[in-house]
């Protein structure tokens, strides 16, 4: 019994509160009522390592989902190639719409801060060789001149 409690609570207080978006119209809809930056990552979940290592060490970080879940709104335009993890086709045309937009070179992992009007404020070409917290404190420091 003890044992199961344990691995009840281990799975609550690990559990990411942060929510990913597939659809950059809800996302801008969303960061134009509670006035947050929007954050998209493209990725290649199942065969980009850059990407694969961007999410572990910096977006599933506790440092950045902290911060994630009070002042942004974030987009995974993930683009995986193994057919057990392939996404729907509506999915699939929203991100291939998306990545005409904003990545139309095929950058991976390539991730874009923009305002809540989708001006792009940031990117980061590859992996950002930096730290979570180190990746959190560029994007506070243009939460605080869009306020």
């Amino acid at each position: 019994m003890r044992l199961l409690i344990l691995s009840i609570l281990t799975g609550v207080l690990f559990t990411s509160n942060v929510t990913w978006l597939g659809d950059f119209n809800e996302a801008k809809a969303t960061a134009a009522q509670t006035h947050k930056l929007i954050l998209i990552n493209f990725s290649g979940s199942d065969w980009c390592g850059p990407c694969i290592r961007e999410r572990k060490e910096i977006l599933e970080n506790e440092a950045f989902e902290k911060y994630a879940a009070d002042n942004l709104v974030l987009v995974r335009a993930d683009f995986p190639r193994q057919k057990k993890n392939q996404l729907s086709k509506e999915q699939t045309q929203k991100n291939e719409a998306l990545a005409d937009k904003y990545n139309p070179d095929g950058k991976f992992p390539y991730t874009i801060l923009m305002d809540e009007n989708g001006k792009v404020l940031k990117d980061w070409d590859g992996f950002p060789n930096e730290s979570a917290e180190s990746f959190v404190g560029q994007i506070a420091s243009f939460s605080a001149t869009t306020k």
